[in-house]
């Protein structure tokens, strides 16, 4: 019995091989490019997908979002600062026929185009930009890859400057501008803080040469904060009137006649 199934086990070993490789699955983020005889025929999936072996052949392509690591590039900046960046390009295929057929590796391609727009559009703007205004350089280079991958089926979402490196003497010099930046605004405050402090005793010199009792308590109040002192020497203030009187009365002797020249 067992013998006459022998001339029949070869034949039905090699069409569950065939059955095997015919049936492809393919989950929900994938989809997959179907050749006949060599030429395109569609694309198909998610879920069960029957493939003639030797006639068809296919291509799976990922549709998730793919984060690529651009690797660090040497930048020199419009201000001729050599510097180091690296980025990170977040891209998904939106066109599985394009992926496959308008470019031979889409992950590679699209690596090599990062890499070359990173340096290109860093390259036009100074030192300070690239520190200080990050977002609109993400911008820019995303828009630039975003249209020449556009032909690949390729779609980039998003593009991140992660580091910029500086060597130690530019880290050093930076470093001397803020600080030197700082001390300027510090006496930009400092100049300002006097000029009004300068118009407020004009306007307060004002007030009391206008009003003899504003004097008076001005003159009172000093006398109050010098009874608080402990210094063992007191500056008596004196109104200006007074001292002029004493030094007018000084100048001339009591008894003393006027004399006027003779005609």
């Amino acid at each position: 019995m067992i013998g006459n199934l022998i001339p029949y086990l070869a034949p039905t070993v090699v069409l569950l091989l065939i059955l095997g490789s015919a049936i492809k699955i393919l989950p929900e983020y994938q989809r997959g490019v179907v050749f006949f005889l060599g030429r395109f025929q569609g694309v198909k999936g998610p879920g069960l997908i029957i493939v003639i072996p030797g006639i068809q052949q296919i291509v799976r392509v990922d549709l998730r979002v793919i984060a690529l690591d651009v690797p660090s590039q040497d930048v020199i900046s419009k201000d001729n600062v050599t510097v180091r960046v690296n980025a990170v390009l977040y891209y998904r295929v939106v066109d599985p026929e394009r992926a496959i057929i308008r470019v031979e590796d889409f992950n590679s391609a699209t690596s090599q185009l990062a890499q070359t727009t990173l340096r290109s559009v860093l390259g036009k703007h100074d030192l300070d930009e690239m520190l200080s205004e990050r977002d609109k350089l993400n911008s820019d280079i995303q828009e630039i890859i975003d249209a020449q991958t556009e032909e690949w089926g390729i779609k980039v979402a998003n593009v991140e400057i992660k580091h910029v490196d500086l060597n130690e003497s530019m880290i050093r010099a930076i470093a001397r501008q803020a600080e030197a930046e700082r001390e300027r605004r510090a006496k930009v405050i400092h100049a300002e803080g006097e000029l009004q402090a300068s118009q407020k005793l004009v306007e307060a010199a004002e007030v009391m040469s206008t009003n003899s009792g504003a004097m008076q308590l001005r003159y009172l109040q000093t006398l109050s904060d010098m009874s608080t002192s402990n210094s063992s020497t007191i500056v008596f203030p004196l109104p200006l009137e007074m001292v002029k009187g004493f030094m007018a009365g000084a100048g001339e002797k009591p008894g003393s006649d006027r004399k006027t020249p003779a005609d």
